[in-house]
């Protein structure tokens, strides 16, 4: 097999932690694993934090430390890759809103292409045990969500200050739900 991303740089056997076995790219430190091997590494072994097991969308997109930074500069693939197994073309997966990076999924052989330093972000996001949820469909309409909520955040953020955000955001959460909010907005539209 050849590396998808590099071309022409053969795969090689690697871990990516004890008993993750992947075929991984001595060029580029892209890898290539199993989905299959993924869920049997996932039961075999026990998470490190408790926190593992609740990362969402949100916390994933959330995350404001020195490892977002640092995982901000890896070296995704822009370009469609084909699988270095079947020569499908894999789809690309968001991560999160606020990271650019995105892994790569080969439908036909139920494996994951990570380019060079994407397992340690998602060790850094709390998603290494969690990684076939990016894969859904939720998690993706989640994170169009959260990016559609972001640009309106920056939209009104360019008439207002952070501080009348953040009420205007506690009007909206009030408002949402309230038996009422028809009159309400009737209300502050008609002065």
């Amino acid at each position: 097999m050849q590396c998808p991303k590099c071309k022409s740089i053969p795969l090689h056997p690697t871990k990516l932690e004890q008993g993750l076995s992947a075929m991984g790219c001595s060029a580029c430190s892209g890898a290539i694993v199993s989905l299959l091997y993924y869920r049997d590494w996932v039961e075999r072994t026990a998470p490190v934090a408790a926190s593992c097991d609740h990362t969402s969308v949100e916390e994933a997109n959330g995350i404001k430390d020195s490892k977002e930074s640092s995982a901000e500069e890896i070296n995704d693939s822009r370009s469609a890759m084909a699988c270095p197994k079947c020569k499908k073309l894999m789809i690309k997966y968001k991560i999160s809103g606020d990271i650019n990076n995105r892994l790569d999924l080969c439908r036909s052989c139920d494996e994951a292409w990570l380019d060079g330093g994407e397992w340690e972000l998602l060790k850094s996001l709390e998603l290494n045990r969690k990684m076939p949820s990016v894969f859904t469909e939720e998690w993706q309409r989640k994170i169009r969500k959260q990016a559609t909520e972001d640009l309106r955040d920056q939209r009104l953020l360019k008439s207002v200050s952070e501080s009348e955000l953040a009420e205007a955001k506690k009007i909206r959460t009030w408002l949402k739900d309230h038996p009422n909010k028809q009159e309400i907005l009737f209300f502050i539209n008609h002065e």
